[in-house]
């Protein structure tokens, strides 16, 4: 396949495949009919990034292809990339092609979009950039009528802002949500509604508090939130973090306090191991919870994170890595059983699989 180019017309067959994988992989648990949740199957991408390859005076963008890691392809369009970034990856080359201040030693363009239409695009060079850099990219910024960020070595020049505000609808509401260059966001925005709707369909009519690990700019929190009495966020990001206290305000949640700590500083803070400093204002003990929701990245819930969350009666857990849910569920169903699974299709015509877990303490 392509590194830049789709088949609509393979894409069910791939997806049968992989949900036929999570399905013989996850067996040993006996779980519930599997859930699917498919994606578009062109333009369903948010974010991208190309490689710049010069021949002669020329720029153009370019992929490697899986495996193939030493050999460049140059690409013309990115079929799936959304629509607006296909549109200003046209917009954006031949005015750098035009002017020699803002392709020189260019190495990398990044876009990042959003459903909302809002965009960024971000340079990076091989070169320290300088006030005829600012002034060219900033008539470029007004001619693209998109937000523009420049890159090389220990420099960042923000030309008008360094993040797009995105819009999700979930469950007939508009959510907006700050995402910042260079931070980690869902890159399929299509199952990320899919993926925050079926986590408050799971979650309907629970009692009492959530805690959450691993929170993100609030992806998940804030539909999530007026499900609950209270939450308790954690994230480690600093960045993140402060993007989540942004969004919190953007969608007027009250309900919703966010600490930047690791899920296992919070697991030590809750088993009474240490103190931190970063607690200081959170009593642990108002909080009465009742369900956690745990999205830790690929290497999993690391032994102690495992055992806290046994402690809840509802767990949701939302993993990019099959390989590491199913060791942290050898040990969680000893207690939990599993009610709802989930597969999302984020990656279409990849071999990565993003799963929902919903499971309940046995009685």
């Amino acid at each position: 396949m392509s590194v830049h180019q789709v088949y609509p017309e393979k894409y069910q067959k791939l997806l049968n495949k992989k949900s036929q994988w999570l399905r013989e992989q996850l067996a040993e648990f006996k779980p519930p009919q599997l859930e699917v949740f498919a994606s578009t199957d062109k333009h369903f991408r948010q974010r991208a990034e190309f490689k710049i390859w010069h021949e002669g005076d020329k720029a153009n963008y370019a992929m490697y292809a899986k495996g193939e890691y030493k050999k460049t392809y140059i690409i013309d369009r990115f079929d799936i990339g959304s629509e607006l970034i296909n549109q200003l990856m046209q917009k954006l080359l031949p005015e750098l092609n035009n002017n020699e201040t803002l392709k020189r030693k260019l190495f990398q363009v990044e876009f990042l979009t959003g459903q909302s239409g809002d965009a960024l695009i971000t340079l990076i060079y091989h070169r320290p950039l300088d006030d005829d850099w600012e002034q060219a990219a900033t008539a470029l910024q007004t001619r693209l009528n998109t937000a523009i960020i420049g890159r090389s070595r220990k420099q960042k020049r923000v030309l008008k802002r360094d993040h797009i505000i995105e819009t999700l609808n979930i469950n007939d509401r508009q959510y907006q949500y700050q995402q910042v260059e260079s931070s980690f966001t869902q890159p399929n925005a299509g199952i990320c509604e899919k993926m925050i709707e079926w986590a408050t369909s799971c979650c309907a009519n629970s009692p009492g508090d959530l805690l959450e690990l691993y929170c993100g700019n609030g992806n998940f929190t804030i539909p999530l939130a007026s499900l609950f009495d209270k939450v308790l966020a954690t994230e480690i990001s600093k960045t993140s973090v402060n993007s989540a206290q942004v969004n919190f305000g953007l969608n007027q949640q009250e309900n919703i306090i966010i600490a930047r700590m690791s899920a296992e500083e919070l697991s030590q803070a809750m088993d009474g191991v240490r103190e931190f400093r970063r607690l200081r204002d959170i009593n642990l003990t108002q909080y009465d919870f009742s369900t956690v929701l745990v999205d830790p990245p690929r290497a999993g819930l690391d032994k102690h994170t495992e055992e806290m969350v046994c402690r809840f009666d509802q767990i949701l857990y939302v993993s990019c890595n099959p390989q590491t849910l199913q060791q942290n569920l050898r040990h969680i169903t000893k207690t939990h059983r599993i009610e709802r699974l989930a597969f999302f299709d984020q990656f279409p015509y990849t071999d990565h699989i993003e799963t929902g877990v919903w499971l309940k303490r046995k009685s």
